[in-house]
């Protein structure tokens, strides 16, 4: 039988063929954007101990109570306004299924979706799925800031929804406060919906603010903002995320969520709920623990022919190689991998038209100082 495949362009995930080469080679991966250190003491403690109070089973479908309350105070103490805890948030099975979910609730077949590149891969099958196209516009290819004309003149009858990321995966950009006022006015009037990736929100450096959807009242009134528990809490993992939107946005956006995952890991969740109410210094303090990664590691690698690209947010290091060579980067990133033995993710994958001439690689620096220190070693040879 021969099969018609609903994702043509789709095959292997970048992130899954290096780290496969990776341990073939036994290469250091800074590739695969996880943490290599432990997850909070208290975290642990609370997740057993929620396995041995018997919490095992189907919890609610949009998350339990305890835990949709901690997301509404942490809300408000970081954006300053506070989601409704029955009608405005769904806890679900990472950030990935959120934005799938999000897609799924308000975009039809032959909808139009703008996405702007360099973006995270799971966007584009999502859309594809539900029959729609995605509309790629290109950032700013040296500083990845958006393009606002640009982004208005992709526009058109079809367009049913606009995502953005920040601070984006794989950059680290920022969008502006002045960029949050341009997308209001670019949506203003509109029936297009948005979508806000902030699964990053807390890693932000340099005193700089992140500028959540959740902020705008003329935003957040059509927008789906995601979050993930894995990336602010070091356990990717768990795969634990949820979503914020307005009440008829989260109807929809819940009735996909119902026959997708119906509900997630239960005693992850009230662990989590422990966590954001007992230590809120952790999310608070995010940013600085992760700055202090950065800062180390582009001290670190200031000894190499690689140049580093301003990192605003995140936990990725963009690195321009073009002094080391001049192959293109998903042929740089396997020589790098099976010849010097360190592993990073090229960025043309994230891209519908990568810019030409591009020679950038993705490094992950939330790892522990002794895998940093093993890449270094190698990468100071080139």
């Amino acid at each position: 039988m021969q099969i018609e495949t609903k994702l043509p362009k789709v095959g292997t995930t970048i992130f899954t063929v290096m780290s496969q080469l990776a341990a073939q080679h036994g290469a250091v991966n800074l590739g695969q954007g996880f943490p290599d250190f432990p997850v909070p003491e208290r975290l642990l403690a609370s997740l057993t101990k929620a396995m041995r109070d018997g919490h095992n089973q189907y919890p609610m479908m949009t998350g339990i109570p305890a835990l949709r309350q901690a997301i509404a105070e942490k809300t408000t103490r970081c954006y300053g306004w506070a989601p409704d805890v029955d009608t405005e948030i769904t806890v679900t099975s990472g950030a990935t299924e959120a934005i799938f979910n999000a897609i799924h609730a308000v975009v039809r077949a032959g909808d139009e979706v703008i996405v702007l590149d360099p973006c995270y891969d799971c966007y584009e099958p999502a859309i594809e799925l539900a029959g729609a196209t995605a509309v790629h516009v290109a950032l700013d290819p040296a500083s990845f800031t958006p393009n606002w004309e640009a982004i208005r003149a992709a526009i058109t009858p079809r367009t049913r929804m606009l995502m953005i990321n920040s601070p984006n995966n794989p950059s680290g950009a920022m969008f502006s406060a002045a960029d949050m006022q341009a997308l209001i006015g670019l949506l203003d009037g509109t029936g297009i919906y948005l979508l806000s990736d902030e699964v990053y929100e807390h890693i932000v450096f340099d005193s700089a603010r992140h500028e959540s959807a959740l902020r705008y009242p003329q935003l957040r009134e059509r927008a789906f903002v995601i979050s993930s528990f894995g990336k602010t809490y070091h356990c990717t993992g768990w795969k634990l995320g949820y979503a914020i939107a307005p009440p008829a946005l989260s109807a929809e956006f819940r009735k996909v969520h119902q026959y997708n995952t119906f509900c997630s890991f239960a005693p992850a969740q009230y662990a989590f709920a422990d966590m954001i109410r007992e230590e809120p210094e952790h999310y608070l303090q995010l940013g600085a623990f992760y700055q202090g990664k950065r800062d180390a590691f582009r001290a670190k690698l200031a000894t190499t022919k690689l140049k580093p690209l301003p990192v605003p947010g995140g936990y990725f290091q963009l690195v321009d190689y073009s002094a080391i060579s001049d192959l293109p980067d998903l042929e740089f990133a396997r020589w790098l991998t099976t010849e010097h033995g360190v592993t990073g993710i090229p960025l043309s994958p994230f891209y519908a038209n990568p810019p030409r001439g591009q020679r950038l690689l993705r490094l992950c620096f939330a790892k522990n100082e002794a895998t940093v220190d093993a890449a270094i070693e190698r990468l100071v040879k080139l």
